[in-house]
């Protein structure tokens, strides 16, 4: 990996998307192995800045009966918009663009170790899983796994795979069960009320309405106030709560 291709971790926690993730060449480097979806790692060029992206085009999704087709790609975008706009959890940049196979997420590359995840972080890293357990309920992930749960090189912890998020229907499948029934962080319920708040604003709305339809945007709103009204982590259930595999 050259100098240019580098991981931008210090630089992207609430900071900037690089210009190459958004508008440069993307050269596909290979497909990323046990995917269940067409998921190609991409080096992305715009003149001097080069990094590594994780493209995944919409026509190499597979379809599922409970999501519309076509429309995966479109919830990793607005699963890195609600993160920024919450501050947390650390999700990589994340774009939807033309790409060598048309259309898809196209997501910043986060060099990490591959021996750890959620089961072997969660044990000293209970506040930054507190984020994700909530970033979670207010997205409604179908599908949160302790494979998900990176570790950075720099020993930040990021998010990923967000395609099977934001249905109307209550979805909440994850490994993050260790604080349900707690009481929310004050300091967190301040940021969700804040993003509630701002949420109806033109642009907000406006750029998640591209990402999502009217009733997915309604339950969005509809989850919010209900961790706003109850303060806490919720219980598991309805339905299946764990994902398949848990890792």
């Amino acid at each position: 990996m050259s100098r240019d291709e580098r991981p931008l971790e210090a630089d992207l926690i609430g900071s900037r998307v690089p210009a190459a993730l958004v508008s440069g060449e993307l050269e596909l480097l290979g497909l990323l192995p046990n995917s269940s979806n067409y998921t190609f790692l991409a080096r992305a060029t715009a003149g001097d800045e080069q990094v590594l992206a994780v493209y995944k085009p919409r026509r190499g999704e597979m379809p599922l009966w409970d999501f519309p087709e076509g429309t995966l790609c479109q919830r990793e975008v607005a699963a890195y918009v609600v993160a920024r706009e919450l501050g947390w959890p650390n999700v990589p940049p994340t774009v939807l663009r033309e790409g060598p196979e048309g259309v898809g997420s196209t997501q910043l590359f986060i060099e990490f170790d591959t021996s750890q995840h959620y089961f072997t972080l969660e044990g000293t890293n209970a506040d930054a899983f507190r984020k994700v357990a909530l970033f979670d309920v207010v997205v409604n992930n179908a599908d949160r796994k302790g494979g998900h749960c990176l570790l950075g090189s720099d020993g930040t912890i990021w998010v990923i795979d967000h395609g099977v998020c934001f249905s109307d229907d209550p979805k909440l499948r994850t490994v993050i069960w260790e604080y349900a029934g707690e009481p929310i962080p004050p300091g967190l319920l301040e940021d969700v009320r804040s993003f509630r708040e701002r949420l109806p604003g033109e642009d907000l709305r406006s750029e998640l309405g591209a990402l999502l339809s009217p009733v997915e945007l309604t339950a969005l709103d509809e989850r919010i106030d209900d961790v706003l009204v109850t303060g806490v982590f919720p219980e598991p259930g309805p339905g299946r709560p764990y994902p398949w595999p848990p890792v």
